[in-house]
């Protein structure tokens, strides 16, 4: 397989405003573990190897287990190892994820209201879009993950 485009190369304003959203949501009071934690179950909701090999690297840097890292996958069966805060924004980032096929339930947000303030509820759908979006700009032009470069 190889690349279809540069993405950052051919729309270098377009992916710098992208990157933009991506620093706002540093600077919001989601912790960057929880973001990263969603950016890797949507991707691999998704499909996409680039961005699941990305967000991968960046848990284990944080300091996240690779028990976690390896069952973010099957987070509902994972008993304890995932915080109400964190099952309640990960099942968040599914639901949206996947609105055309179930839309936003009510029991899924009444969920996550109980765990984030309106502005983080704002902010995780700001996140899980960012994280969608980027999704479908590395699987539709064939981005290759950095271990796929590796020999």
């Amino acid at each position: 397989m190889s690349e279809r485009i540069d993405f950052h190369s051919a729309a270098p304003a377009g992916m710098k405003a992208l990157g933009g959203v991506y620093s706002y949501l540093a600077q919001t009071d989601l912790p960057l573990t929880l973001l990263e934690l969603l950016f890797l179950r949507i991707s691999q909701i998704n499909g996409c190897a680039y961005c699941i090999d990305l967000h991968t690297k960046a848990l284990n840097k944080s300091g996240m287990g690779w028990d976690k890292i390896v069952l973010t996958q099957v987070w509902h069966e994972s008993g304890t190892l995932f915080s109400d805060k964190e099952k309640a924004a990960l099942h968040w980032a599914e639901c949206l994820t996947l609105i055309a096929q179930q839309g936003a339930p009510d029991a899924c947000y009444n969920t996550l209201k109980a765990q984030f303030s309106e502005k983080e509820i704002v902010d995780l759908n700001i996140a899980i879009g960012l994280m969608n979006t980027y999704n479908r700009m590395a699987i539709s032009l064939k981005k290759l993950p950095a271990s796929a470069n590796q020999s």
